[in-house]
């Protein structure tokens, strides 16, 4: 009877682990060992701030869980201390933020993780980690859109003057 409970619990848990995978834009999976707990507590603050949500699970959840949402790639990271982080908005945000937080402090070490349904080995995250946000994203893209525009505009105005000349 009491074998049944802790089962259905291990369900819901391994339940829980697949709707924060499934609902997230990009799971991270970074190796926290070695950080102090004021160090883990500023790299929860970061990621907060970023909109991500950082949870330890027991590495047989994660297993099931990766199974459940058809990521068995992910499985072979799965050992020792884990720390699983959920972006649920920007898709680069987990990894550019333990990418940035790990510069200062080494023992945090990414190791892969899922970007939109696919796997991602670590130097796919660590490549991910330094594209720039959402919105420097569609900055970017928009002063590209800009430029033929701006140079029409330039050399509209040169042959302007070229003829009041």
């Amino acid at each position: 009877m009491a074998s049944e409970k802790i089962i259905a619990q291990k369900v819901e848990l391994v339940n829980e682990v697949t709707a924060k995978m499934n609902a997230a834009t990009s799971t991270v999976i970074v190796d926290y060992r070695g950080l102090t707990v004021g160090e883990v507590t500023q790299l929860r603050r970061e990621l907060r701030e970023a909109g991500v949500e950082m949870h330890v699970f027991k590495n047989n959840l994660l297993r099931r869980a990766a199974d459940e949402v058809n990521c068995s790639e992910l499985k072979e990271h799965l050992a020792g201390p884990n720390a699983a982080l959920f972006a649920t908005t920007d898709a680069t945000a987990a990894a550019r933020v333990a990418h940035n937080f790990a510069q200062t402090h080494a023992a945090l070490e990414l190791k892969a993780g899922i970007m939109e349904g696919a796997y991602v080995d670590q130097a796919s995250l660590k490549e991910l980690a330094l594209l720039p946000n959402r919105e420097g994203m569609y900055s970017m893209l928009l002063s590209v859109l800009q430029a033929p525009i701006r140079n029409i505009a330039v050399v509209a105005k040169a042959i302007g003057e070229q003829k009041e000349q």
